[in-house]
């Protein structure tokens, strides 16, 4: 069953990441380098996230 979801997830990602590519090699060279910028900022806010929980979640398991 683990499987299923994981096969859903990474289609989803991917066409998600399809999408994506689509519309920035859509759209005219300004636009698209202001929608990159913003594309950066929000990974770099999750990076941020995910490396918090990560950080959190190891001294949960140590400490515990």
């Amino acid at each position: 069953m683990a499987k299923i979801g994981n096969t859903i997830a990474t289609l989803l990602i991917g066409a998600a990441a399809g999408v994506a590519i689509g519309y920035v090699l859509a759209t005219d060279k300004e636009t698209r380098e202001q929608d990159m910028d913003k594309i950066k900022k929000s990974l770099n806010g999750l990076k941020g996230k995910f490396a918090k929980k990560g950080a959190d979640l190891e001294e949960e398991i140590y400490h515990s």
